[in-house]
């Protein structure tokens, strides 16, 4: 496997593990189920796009078209972080807050009018700017050290 396809995964690997700790300072609860959760600090989408354009930009060079392709589909992939998918996040929100105020109005009342919905629509989909810039830089120090530890041939990855 290729260093860069392993650069890319740790990144993700790492700030999705960092988002554990994150989460734990404001909920002051500890839940492993974190990690395998999409949102949230730092984004693991953008450190994982950023590791690797990262990496390629310092082992192949920055005026070569691998590095072009990783810079915009990274670029892509961070603008939909933040952009499409967030809103998708704050439309879930409002819907499960309709679903609420309705079980709110009708009470006790059996209509047919209103049916239960027995889970709530995923909130936390995508990411704030803040997030996004958190998991690019998580990923360009990433992408950092895998280039100087593929430079001392460690590991035996990559050629």
């Amino acid at each position: 496997m290729s260093r860069g396809i392993i650069t890319a995964l740790v990144a993700i690997g790492v700030a999705q593990f960092l988002k554990i700790p994150l989460k734990q300072r404001k909920t002051k609860e500890w839940k492993w189920e974190t990690f395998f959760q999409s949102g949230g600090m730092p984004s693991s989408h953008s450190a994982g796009v950023a590791s690797l354009a990262t990496y390629i930009g310092l082992k192949i060079g920055g005026k070569t078209l691998d590095f072009a392709l990783a810079v915009i589909f990274g670029l892509i992939v961070m603008y939909d972080a933040q952009g499409v998918r967030r809103n998708a996040g704050e439309t879930a929100m409002k819907v499960n807050e309709l679903e609420a105020k309705v079980e709110k109005l009708a009470g006790e009342q059996t209509g047919s009018y209103h049916e239960r919905k027995e889970r709530h629509l995923k909130e936390e989909l995508g990411h704030q700017p803040e997030e996004v810039a958190a998991g690019a830089l998580l990923g360009a120090v990433i992408g950092t050290v895998s280039y100087l530890f593929g430079k001392n041939k460690a590991f035996g990855l990559d050629k």
